[in-house]
Formats: structure tokens, sequence, C-alpha cells
């Protein structure tokens, strides 16, 4: 175990660094935070490059960190003092610990996508609804998430936060036109499902239990014009309510879950 003192120390240099899109392209890189995280990264086999923990939080006030302190080499863990460890932190409440882990390099058409559905994130912004679909997508058994150009970073803190430890185990990618994403799911057999509010259909009409790819658009502006031309069908979730729309995570979540619903 080292210890770093110091705010020139390369190390935290590289951690702060990987608080901002541009370098965590350029390393491929990403922060997690807290002891759950860092629990289900070893789980799932992931290489923490670097473990942070702040100085008051050692092993022995980390419930459940054990495992980190026994699997990451001592070289690779390093001791700070609570005011760097503030800096690195994303979180009002800093948990104690972080690590630095690579992200995955997933390509879409090697994957097995035989039967499963892919959610599609059409330039949304906020971190946490992006999130917030990725962990319902995973619990919902979603098999891709795919992210076209112009949607935020599924890696910044406050995105991997908000997906717990499905950004660890769902797979991503991201595609830069609409016209590639059309190309790969022909290939994949997989019907284009936009939802937008005057579609005549509703959700629970049509069959999303398999093969589906159910977009997810804009905050603001929904669904592109250009994907909703594309679509192979076109559905709305009713509102029986005043309300002129949902959150993008909760219209998400009801669409995803169909899945579940109309396979029993």
């Amino acid at each position: 175990m080292k210890e770093i003192i110091s705010d020139k120390n390369k190390i935290f240099r590289h951690a702060l660094e990987l608080k901002k899109k541009k370098y965590r392209e350029k390393w491929r890189e990403y922060l997690i935070e807290g002891p759950n995280l860092i629990e289900e990264a070893l789980k799932e086999g992931i290489e923490i490059k670097a473990l942070m923990v702040r100085h008051e939080a050692g092993p022995e006030s980390l419930n459940g960190i054990g495992t980190a302190f026994s699997e990451v080499p001592g070289d690779r863990i390093y001791m700070l003092p609570p005011s760097l460890f503030s800096k690195l932190s994303d979180t009002v409440t800093p948990q104690g610990v972080m690590g630095i882990i690579g992200m995955k390099d997933t390509d879409p058409y090697a994957l097995d996508l035989n039967g499963g559905n892919i959610i599609v994130l059409d330039r949304l912004q906020d971190p946490g609804n992006i999130g917030t679909i990725l962990r319902t997508a995973d619990a919902a058994g979603f098999s891709l998430a795919v992210f076209m150009k112009g949607t935020s970073d599924p890696y910044s803190p406050k995105a991997v936060r908000s997906a717990a430890g499905s950004v660890l185990r769902m797979p991503v990618a991201f595609f830069e036109t609409n016209e590639e994403l059309s190309a790969f799911l022909k290939a994949r057999d997989k019907k284009l499902i936009v939802s937008f509010m005057t579609a005549e259909k509703a959700y629970y009409e049509e069959d999303l239990s398999r093969d589906c790819a159910i977009v997810v658009g804009n905050e603001g502006n929904g669904v592109s014009k250009e994907l909703i031309d594309m679509a192979d069908v076109k559905i709305c979730i009713p509102m029986a309510g005043e309300t002129e729309s949902l959150n993008a995570s909760m219209a998400a979540g009801i669409l995803m879950y169909e899945r579940i619903r109309s396979k029993k």
C-alpha cells in the first residue's frame, strides 16, 4: 500500500483527469466510487487498476471491501488524506474508496443477440437518466444499450453512480449515424420501436418481448424525426392525467418491462 500526500502525484493527477470525458475517452478508463461498486467490479472479474482509500476510511471501517484488499495488488492501493480524496469524489458524502477501471470494448456484431432486445438512447443528456436506463435495461434482461451520437457519456461519475453495478455488466455500443443503426438492426433482424405521444397504437398492443430495438429520445425534444420516420413500429404510452410527458427514464422503464410482462 502506498500513500499519496501531494496533488502533484501522478496517480492522483490521472484520477482527477478521469472526471472529464475527453480523458476518459483518451485513456479508456473511468472512476467507480463506493464499496458496492468495487465489490461488483471484482465479482465481474474486472481489473482494478488503482484503488484509492481515504485515510480515515481504512480497511477496518469499510464493510464488505475486504475482498479488494486481498485481491488488488498492494502496489495499486493508495491511501489519500480527506482533502485530496474529496477532490476526486463526486458525492457530497464520499464513501471513502474509489477505483480506476477500464472500459469494455463491445463489438455489437459479435454479441449473441438472438431474440434479445436493445435499448437505443437518442441524444439523452441527463447522466442520471442514462444511468437509470442502463440499470433498468439490465434488470429487464436487455442484451445491448446503443448510444447514438449526441448522447451523454455513460461513464461520467453521475451516470456510473445511477447505473450502480449495471454499468459493469451491460454491453454498450456507440453509433455515429441513424443509417449505421438501421443497417445493424436489419442485419440482426430487430424491429425499430419508437414511442411518441401522437402514435395511435399503445405500447401494450405490440409484442415487445423479443427482437426489439426500443428508442428513448432526448429529454426536451423526444426522438428525432428521422428515427420516427425509420421506425418499423410506432407506439405511445397512454396517459389519463393532465401531464404532457413522462421522464425519459420512467418512459424507458415502462417500455422495457413490457418485455417481461408480455412473456408471461
